[in-house]
């Protein structure tokens, strides 16, 4: 599957399809559910290559829209599964956002 995904990297432009990385604290069995969400947008991008965006038919559109919602949800359940185990003070930092994604799950300053 490597090079499958490797075929299919996300645009630059489309930053929302890259897969935030747990931060460094937290790690554990993330692992494999940011394999998981990896495969999940080469498959966004590879479907979005496949289509003309002039001439997308309704079924296409709702496919990548459906793709993308999973996505969001699943990086929602990664922060919802982590949240018990972070200090109270921190859990404000699982809440969903709409905010442009992080490089990793739970933001830049995580630290602080």
């Amino acid at each position: 599957m490597n090079d499958t995904t490797a075929k299919y990297l996300a645009l630059e432009n489309c930053i929302a399809l890259n897969v935030p990385a747990v931060n460094p604290s937290i790690r554990a069995q993330e692992v494999k559910m940011q394999k998981i969400l990896k495969l999940l947008a080469s498959s966004i991008t590879a479907l979005a290559r496949s289509v003309d965006g002039k001439d997308m038919t309704d079924e296409q559109q709702d496919a990548l829209a459906l793709f993308c919602n999973v996505q969001f949800e699943i990086n929602c359940f990664r922060k919802s599964a982590v949240r018990p185990t972070l200090n109270p003070k921190f859990a404000g930092l699982c809440r969903t956002s709409s905010a442009q994604p992080p490089t990793l799950l739970f933001g830049d300053n995580l630290p602080k």
